[in-house]
């Protein structure tokens, strides 16, 4: 049961955790590298596609730490990685895009999740915004 809770704690602990650091990181401090996901140029990859690897790389090193012993490093590091696919299936291919294919959803919580990442890109500029996290926000992007 134990590991199943850890999962759960890597998954949701990364949207609290990412949610934060795009808050007050991406969009204060660092925002000379988030800025490219704001006002994309051309081509693929974006500066900002470093954040990726650093929180993809964490997900890595607990799976790879806790793989011979299955402990709850290897489970919260499963869930961070589960979140990684979500996060790319859902905002790379879902709401940016980045990848033709998945154009467009029936159900109503990804209409909700478009409407609130697509009111969060409404600012091109590091202040004022909305909607920090990916899976969790208002309940007000439900409504038509």
């Amino acid at each position: 049961m134990s590991a199943v809770i850890w999962f759960f704690v890597g998954f949701w602990g990364t949207e609290m955790v990412s949610a934060a650091i795009h808050r007050w990181l991406m969009h204060g401090p660092l925002w000379f590298i988030h800025q490219s996901h704001h006002r994309p140029g051309k081509g693929f990859f974006q500066y900002n596609d470093v954040f990726t690897l650093l929180f993809g790389g964490t997900g890595i090193y607990l799976l790879l730490q806790g793989s011979s012993s299955l402990n709850a490093g290897f489970w919260s590091g499963a869930g961070i990685s589960f979140y990684g696919i979500c996060y790319f299936l859902l905002h790379d291919m879902l709401v940016h895009r980045r990848i033709r294919g998945w154009v467009s959803t029936r159900f109503t919580y990804f209409r909700a999740l478009q409407k609130a990442h697509r009111a969060h890109h409404k600012w091109v500029d590091k202040k004022p915004g909305e909607s920090y996290g990916l899976f969790l926000f208002s309940s007000r992007y439900f409504r038509r």
